[in-house]
């Protein structure tokens, strides 16, 4: 039985996680096809090394160092999901596997040209999952492109940690930090009032991937979940409260 590596295991805690939700020994154990006692061992490795929240019996969360790798991963391993399948079309029987062969080699410069290549997609074309939002510094998609094009190469990383925002939980606030998208998308997102910087607190969600409501600039506004997967937001600012 092959090895799980413990980019693996965030990465299955993140894709098992709903809304938050714990995630069972057993989830872990079954997704991974691993002995449960494995997955103890491992998740306790994870709590000491402040990637996981564990408790017996109770299941795990991610802490934001944990999420923060976890989406990392996730994000190489979507992208290459949506190169194989698009580009190579490599069967889909098979994408999965590959990409989990490649993510863990692919370096976070691959990472950012394999992005610009496949022009910024939202979802990976296995299950439909978005792709988190890389972790260079600008607020969308036209600014990466337009100094990639002027040949600057060092641009630091983004300092926050963002969240798509079709994933928020109700009630949960945030601050935009990033639009995905180009020129089209980014001034439609503009003509309803998210634009980065600014502060949304999503009301509800509609049930079955339909669209959610939220709040913004003293209104409410119901959008699809395909334009909220676009906007990425910043859940950990401390002046972040409903308006």
């Amino acid at each position: 039985m092959e090895q799980k590596s413990t980019q693996d295991y965030l990465k299955a805690v993140y894709s098992l996680a709903k809304n938050g939700d714990k995630v069972s020994t057993t989830q872990i154990s079954q997704k991974l096809e691993v002995a449960p006692a494995s997955v103890t061992e491992m998740l306790k490795k994870l709590s000491e090394d402040g990637y996981v929240n564990y408790s017996p019996y109770h299941g795990s969360t991610l802490t934001d160092k944990g999420l923060q790798e976890a989406q990392k991963i996730a994000r190489k391993h979507r992208l290459l999901e949506k190169f194989l399948s698009d580009v190579l079309h490599i069967g889909k029987d098979k994408v999965h596997t590959e990409a989990c062969r490649m993510e863990h080699a692919l370096s976070d410069e691959a990472e950012e040209s394999l992005c610009r290549f496949l022009k910024h997609p939202d979802i990976c074309s296995d299950d439909g999952k978005t792709i988190p939002a890389c972790d260079l510094p600008f607020s969308n998609c036209e600014e990466c492109m337009r100094l990639h094009s002027q040949g600057l190469e060092e641009v630091g990383k983004r300092k926050e940690h963002l969240v798509a925002l079709s994933e928020l939980k109700a009630g949960q606030t945030g601050k935009i930090g990033f639009i995905r998208g180009g020129h089209t998308v980014l001034q439609r997102l503009l003509d309803m009032g998210l634009t980065p910087g600014t502060k949304v607190t999503l009301i509800r969600a509609a049930p079955f991937e339909g669209p959610i409501e939220v709040f913004v600039r003293g209104s409410k506004l119901a959008i699809g979940r395909g334009i909220a997967s676009k906007v990425f937001v910043d859940t950990h600012t401390s002046e972040l409260k409903p308006e």
